[in-house]
């Protein structure tokens, strides 16, 4: 168990931090609504503020209100995948991993929206003129997070599978 401990807990500390750490420098370094250009034609460091959630949605609305939804939606679910790991029967590398990944991205993003009450997104995926909604690394370490769970969940629905 304690083993599985540590396996969850580094990994949210480590994509917090580095959350953190990277939004910090982009801010600190590449004016707002500047880029970098990093790979011509794919790939640039971008300064921009995400007042809303995933993909720019509710990004209009800087209200108390939604930054506290967002917030307590946020708690929520770091509540609930605590919960659900230490009920779990199985916890697999997959989805101890995964879970840790979520609570990092998340706890990276929450701390943001509470301190700045927005989000500083700078990661900008682009192919010709189509460009990926700019995110951060708390972004992607909730979505490789959830891609990990959902693995887990589909190993351990074969793995059952095979048994009977």
């Amino acid at each position: 168990m304690k083993k599985g401990r540590h396996l969850m807990i580094w990994p949210a500390i480590a994509v917090f931090c580095l959350d953190q750490v990277s939004k910090w420098l982009v801010a600190h370094h590449i004016p707002l609504f500047q880029s970098r250009v990093i790979i011509p034609g794919l790939f640039n460091l971008v300064h921009t503020h995400n007042r809303g959630i995933a993909f720019g949605l509710l990004n209009r609305d800087s209200s108390s209100p939604t930054i506290f939804l967002i917030t307590a939606a946020s708690l929520v679910v770091i509540v609930v995948l605590i919960i659900w790991y230490v009920r779990s029967t199985e916890k697999d590398t997959f989805l101890t991993l995964g879970i840790s990944l979520i609570m990092g991205g998340t706890l990276g993003n929450m701390t943001d929206r509470l301190r700045l009450g927005l989000v500083v997104d700078f990661l900008d995926i682009y192919l010709g003129r189509f460009h990926w909604p700019a995110f951060n690394v708390a972004d992607s370490s909730i979505t490789i997070g959830t891609f990990m769970i959902g693995l887990s969940l589909i190993l351990s629905h074969k793995r059952s599978s095979h048994a009977s």
